[in-house]
């Protein structure tokens, strides 16, 4: 038996750049994606063995409740529970994927016995499942595989599973570091970022409810040249003006400059809502705004945005500092029943 821990993964700029930027391969007109992201504290802590013949999935999820498939690890079976929409869907396309690639695999077992991952907040809670099956797989019938090839199989997996995801998502393979991808159509680059000091970031989950799926169908509608005015705007926000945006906070990043950071968030945010928003009606976002909103940000905040393919998903602050981080997570709480999540990067 092995023993496995995934991050979530909290993207801080460039939300939806990754496919964006993939279009590139077929419509090089288009701008290049990037954006910057951090792995969470929280995450997926699990165990792996073999199971002859079989997929086993259990899981812990953060709400206490719990979920279990079995199934015959058979190439139809595998690809029919991936397709189906359900639970582990995304496990299971992964299963299906490796089959496909190495049919000499026999069966795995996977549980995850803990996880303190929001599902469904744009932390990459399936992304983090993805990945915990390819590293069971790995880990437990020796499969060779470095982390980009690890995240190909992941996001195989969860394309396969029907959801039209770049591979932002599954940069939580790369743990707790803070990194810039770049996204040019086929083309996937990493960088390590190295933050200058200490910034103390607040997650919000919003404890509303999000359609991805429907959001990610909606702006992939307006690629790659699609008609409008609308329509361009969504191609502008994610393409140049979100490069622009990404360059300087990474620059912000490396400086340990949380007031920067903190303003760039504010631009981006209001960018998004005016430019992007507007494609699906699943973006509307009424407890996001009433974070950003809340009289407490202004003074215990620098500033703040969405997270993921945003919705009513969750909110990231940048705070003035840990004791101001604690105080503002205590007056989110009380007035808009939200749930909080500390997560500071750059700490020694």
């Amino acid at each position: 038996m092995t023993t496995l821990f995934v991050p979530g993964r909290l993207c801080l700029f460039g939300e939806h750049s990754d496919w964006a930027g993939a279009w590139r391969a077929t419509y090089p007109a288009l701008a290049p994606g990037a954006c910057l992201v951090a792995g969470t504290d929280q995450g997926l802590t699990g165990d792996a063995s073999p199971c002859d013949g079989v997929l086993e999935l259990e899981a812990a999820l953060a709400d206490g409740s719990r979920r279990s498939e079995r199934i015959a690890w058979r190439a139809e079976a595998l690809d029919a529970l991936a397709r189906g929409g359900g639970f582990f869907s995304y496990a299971a396309g992964v299963a299906a994927e490796a089959l496909a690639r190495r049919p000499t695999l026999r069966g795995l077992r996977v549980r995850v016995a803990r996880s303190d991952l929001p599902m469904g907040k744009g932390l990459s809670s399936s992304a983090a499942v993805c990945v915990v099956v390819g590293r069971a797989l790995q880990n437990v019938h020796g499969v060779a595989l470095d982390v980009d090839e690890e995240m190909d199989l992941a996001w195989a997996g969860e394309r396969r599973a029907g959801s039209a995801c770049g591979r932002m998502d599954l940069a939580c393979a790369y743990g707790r570091r803070t990194t810039l991808l770049g996204f040019d159509g086929a083309r996937f680059t990493v960088a390590p970022v190295a933050v200058g000091g200490p910034l103390h970031l607040l997650v919000v989950d919003l404890c509303a409810g999000k359609d991805t799926r429907r959001i990610l169908a909606d702006l992939n509608a307006c690629f790659p040249d699609a008609p409008g005015r609308a329509a361009a705007r969504v191609r502008a926000a994610l393409g140049a003006a979100n490069l622009a945006t990404v360059a300087a906070a990474r620059v912000a990043l490396e400086a340990g400059d949380a007031p920067t950071l903190g303003a760039l968030m504010r631009e981006a945010q209001v960018r998004f809502d005016a430019d992007v928003a507007p494609a699906s009606a699943a973006l509307a976002a009424p407890r996001l705004q009433a974070v950003l909103r809340h009289p407490a940000v202004a003074g215990l905040a620098y500033g703040g945005k969405g997270v993921g393919s945003q919705g009513d998903g969750c909110a990231q602050l940048v705070c003035v500092g840990p004791d101001e981080r604690d105080a503002l997570a205590a007056r989110l709480a009380c007035d808009l029943a939200v749930r909080t999540l500390p997560l500071t990067l750059g700490a020694t």
